[in-house]
């Protein structure tokens, strides 16, 4: 994949934190009046368990303390962009689940996980300048990129947990929004270009898929949809010939077909 010459999207360091917070304390909230029968039923995420998925949303944060713990990489700049990390989930996902077993084994009072993970991740991060290098599965990231990602593994998480139990947990609307700008984004680092423009109002709008690119008024080849259908659409989590016959996606002129792109993380 050839790098993008467009400048990257800056996300404000602060917000983003409090964004994952937000997100988290949401997801503590619902999964604290979950029962240990519930706990225990299968989550539909291959053969984890609802208990499993709710261990695994802790280490969205927990990832990022740890690495903070550790030296800075002596590395004068990151190994891994932001734009290019949700190209590097799909190879990581065994020794992830491997992990989350684990966890999830050692830590029976979920509740408890999350408040250890909670006081951690805010005794650690608050005050770190967001270029501070850190350690990750994937090579060293800057903080404030890889807050971003944390962004996105809480919504889909969410997501999941929705499903599994039939809870309503709400998204936090930074966190939303980050969440989609970055895959958008990622979308448009895939398959650069100007012919199709791609609309997931109100968060975000980017142009892909090479082409004649239009320069004024309504371009000819448009995809529209909502936030979370996108997520979902750019996670795996659902089919483009699925939305766009339940009229969750709207897509007009001959480049609008997205199929072959998506998903964008495995």
């Amino acid at each position: 994949m050839p790098p993008s010459q467009k400048r990257a999207r800056r996300y404000d360091p602060a917000r983003t934190r409090t964004a994952v917070l937000a997100q988290f304390s949401h997801v503590r909230a619902a999964v604290r009046t979950l029962t240990p029968e519930q706990l225990d039923r299968p989550s539909g995420l291959g053969a984890w368990s609802v208990r499993e998925l709710a261990a695994h949303l802790t280490m969205a944060l927990s990832h990022v303390s740890s690495k903070l713990e550790l030296p800075a990489p002596a590395l004068a700049k990151p190994e891994v962009s932001l734009l290019e990390w949700p190209f590097t989930t799909a190879e990581r996902a065994g020794r992830i689940a491997d992990d989350t077993v684990a966890l999830a084994a050692g830590h029976p009072d979920v509740d408890a996980l999350y408040g250890e993970v909670a006081d951690r991740f805010e005794t650690l991060v608050p005050g770190v300048p967001e270029d501070r290098l850190l350690a990750t599965r994937v090579g060293a990231m800057r903080l404030g990129d890889f807050l971003v990602t944390r962004t996105v593994e809480l919504v889909v998480h969410t997501y999941d947990l929705n499903e599994a139990t039939g809870l309503a947990i709400p998204y936090d609307r930074q966190a939303l929004a980050a969440c989609t700008r970055l895959l958008a984004d990622a979308l448009a680092e895939k398959a650069p270009g100007g012919s199709v423009e791609v609309r997931v109002p109100p968060f975000a709008v980017v142009q892909c898929v090479q082409g004649p690119r239009h320069t004024r008024g309504t371009p000819p080849n448009v995809v529209e949809t909502d936030a979370l259908t996108w997520i979902r659409l750019a996670t795996g989590r659902t089919r483009w010939a699925r939305e766009l016959d339940a009229a969750k996606v709207s897509a007009s002129g001959e480049r609008a077909d997205l199929a072959a792109l998506l998903p964008l993380m495995g």
